[in-house]
């Protein structure tokens, strides 16, 4: 295909030379496209991400070009000149529009388009230094007769400030940000039947979508460009057929429907032929059966290493209210207020950096060190409350709700909830998979749906007597029982740490340790200060808490750098490496996992790193890949979401010879692996 472009692009050069004379050098004079660099901030924070614009506005009748370019063209580069410590990301570009000239087809942009990027602002860098950001851009514009390769050298000059976006600017992105393909959640399979390239990609008949259906290719060779492509709606699916070229071991590609698109990636499988008269499933089937989904998956999270240490909060206030003391319904219903709002909260806002193009999964606050080290001080504040370093007052701006129970409950609920985003249990994965691509009011209704599963047994002791009257009476065990709680707490919190270190390093895992143990003066000063009785107790120790939080501010990823130690003999996941063991006949496990998810270390700790699994993997010369979800890689994200999976953990068996992987349980046993090892 490149020499096929080159022809046609020196062709179509010679041809606007004599065009050009011939027409009184008119089409020549440029910029064709006039491009303006421009960026969301101009006080962008160190440390931070910010994103700029190309707002490209083309002359009336000429073009510019998308990724793919299509049968002719060329797609713009950059070359980017940026102080040490600063990087800029690859170009993100809206759904072009098609256009079709002799007979080839092109992949164009003829009304004003803003192609995006993210820039990485220096770590190092000081408040007030200047920014300066030039780029050079090689683009190709043409028209319907003529080609002509245009250049455009961009500066503009930011300064290191707060961060702040003008709210004009953030609208202007925000317009720009909306015509971004979004990436889709599920994975699709291609079929080559014959000369027949048939693509199927899972998307719920509930997902409205408006305008003509058409795949524009990113990965070349797979089929014809300017042959008419057949777009069915089937049910949960859409199939698109067109002319094939030839079969490829992945196909990318974005699925447009008028201004929307949907960013994919196909690999080989079985696809059947679309019956375009089926009646679609409807959407409140697809909805219905992901939020039921949920719901299972949040119950199961309740038993889950990183709910629980939460939940023992709560099941110490229901121990004190007794059987029919207190208002048990109110605190039920409390609690799963703060459960469902703030998983609705964290799927609203998923669901917005999705819109915005972001490759996010669920828990992808977790990916962030300042929210590590906020988790880390407020599990030692919860440790060290319940081994009885201090109490904590009744809330003075809480109401008489709270006072009641019913606010310490819903916060509860809500702490349950953030907690628990590190974990993902048996039907969870494909219920949230699913909610990326529905609509977003079924999908909040997924995300309400599991937080609905994470408070449903505590709902059912607040209104079912018989159940309360089987938990033990108060008494002066209590005391004990919640200093023995506050163990797995301090647990919580060593595990934090760690996960801090992984993230922000050596230097990050100290400060947030500083953080943690001036935190714990702070509350040891005002529970000295609350044994005495003194009024206003915990006045002194406020500017030692304020001073902790402060550190969040203060710590930063650590650079991507050395390889993080793995599995003996496993090899860091890519999807050449894994190309390659396939090819080689080779069985291959490959899991992804997170510092920062429990559910996936204890499956590692509990089944994968064993000396009966590591002997397994041995005989059978089974070869291990490890995907480092920790920070959020991007590749891996889409990779992720290619198997329907909204995070981590991720496990798949690449039997040698089998086309597709076999998705694993989310909890794996040592005799799993060793039956699969043996061929089992």
């Amino acid at each position: 295909m490149a020499w096929i472009r080159f022809v046609l692009m020196s062709l179509a050069l010679l041809f606007a030379a004599g065009a050009a004379s011939a027409q009184d050098g008119v089409q020549n004079r440029g910029p064709h496209v006039r491009i303006e660099l421009i960026a969301e901030s101009e006080r962008p924070a160190p440390g931070s991400e910010i994103t700029l614009a190309f707002a490209s506005t083309p002359e009336p009748g000429w073009h510019a070009y998308w990724e793919n370019p299509g049968d002719a063209g060329l797609p713009a580069k950059a070359a980017w000149t940026l102080p040490p410590g600063a990087g800029a990301g690859p170009l993100r570009y809206p759904v072009p529009h098609r256009l079709i000239i002799a007979g080839l087809m092109n992949y164009v942009y003829e009304a004003p388009f803003a192609p995006l990027v993210t820039l990485k602002v220096p770590a190092d860098a000081r408040l007030g230094d200047a920014l300066p950001v030039r780029v050079k851009l090689d683009y190709l514009v043409c028209t319907d007769e003529i080609c002509v390769p245009e250049k455009a050298e961009l500066a503009t000059r930011l300064t290191i400030g707060d961060g702040a976006v003008p709210a004009d600017r953030r609208s202007r992105f925000d317009t720009w940000r909306t015509a971004l393909p979004r990436p889709l959640g599920t994975p699709a399979k291609y079929q080559v039947d014959g000369k027949t390239f048939r693509l199927e990609i899972p998307f719920p008949a509930a997902a409205t979508l408006s305008g003509e259906g058409y795949f524009f290719p990113l990965t070349d060779g797979a089929i014809d460009y300017a042959a008419p492509q057949r777009v069915v709606r089937d049910g949960d699916r859409i199939v698109v057929e067109a002319p094939s070229k030839r079969a490829l071991p992945k196909v990318e590609g974005l699925l447009a429907f008028g201004s929307q698109g949907f960013l994919l990636s196909a690999a080989p499988g079985t696809v059947a032929a679309a019956s375009a008269g089926a009646a679609p499933a409807g959407w409140i089937t697809t909805a219905l059966l992901a939020f039921l989904g949920a719901v299972a998956g949040g119950v199961i999270l309740n038993i889950m290493p990183c709910v629980f240490p939460i939940l023992s909060l709560k099941a110490l206030s229901l121990v004190k209210a007794g059987d029919e003391a207190g208002n048990p319904r109110g605190e039920a219903l409390a609690y799963t207020a703060g459960v469902v709002l703030t998983c609705l909260v964290l799927g609203g806002i998923l669901l917005g950096l999705r819109a915005g193009g972001a490759a996010v999964g669920w828990a992808f606050q977790l990916q962030d060190p300042r929210v590590i080290l906020f988790l880390l001080l407020l599990a030692s504040a919860i440790a060290l409350n319940l081994a009885g370093l201090f109490e904590i007052p009744a809330p003075a701006f809480a109401n008489r709700a709270a006072a009641r129970g019913q606010g310490g409950a819903f916060l509860t609920g809500a702490l349950a909830a953030f907690v628990a985003t590190p974990c993902a249990g048996p039907f969870m994965g494909a219920a949230l998979g699913t909610a990326l691509i529905l609509p977003w009011p079924a999908a909040l209704a997924v995300f309400g749906g599991l937080g609905l599963g994470i408070a449903l047994p505590f709902l059912l002791l607040g209104f079912v007597p018989a159940l309360r009257r089987r938990l033990p009476r108060p008494g002066a065990w209590m005391a004990t029982l919640r200093r023995i709680l506050s163990i797995p707490m301090f647990l919580t919190a060593l595990a934090l740490a760690w996960v801090l270190g992984r993230q922000a390093g050596v230097d990050g895992m100290a400060l947030g340790l500083g953080a943690a143990l001036l935190a714990a003066f702070g509350f040891w000063w005002a529970g000295r200060r609350q044994a005495r009785g003194a009024s206003h107790a915990w006045l002194p120790a406020l500017p030692l808490l304020l001073l902790a939080l402060a550190a969040a501010a203060l710590v930063r990823p650590a650079p991507v750098g050395a390889e993080r130690p793995a599995v003996a003999g496993a090899e860091p996941f890519s999807e050449v490496r894994l190309a390659e063991l396939r090819a080689a006949g080779r069985p291959v496990f490959a899991y992804f996992t997170a510092d920062w998810c429990l559910t996936c270390k204890v499956n590692e700790k509990g089944a994968i790193e064993t000396e009966a699994v590591a002997d397994a993997f041995a005989k059978g010369k089974v070869a291990v890949l490890v995907g480092d979800w920790t920070n959020g890689d991007p590749a891996l994200g889409r990779f992720i979401e290619r198997h329907n999976r909204a995070g981590v953990p991720l496990y798949l068996w690449y039997k040698p010879g089998s086309a597709e992987p076999e998705v694993l349980p989310q909890i794996l046993t040592q005799a799993m692996l060793r039956n699969l090892s043996s061929g089992g």
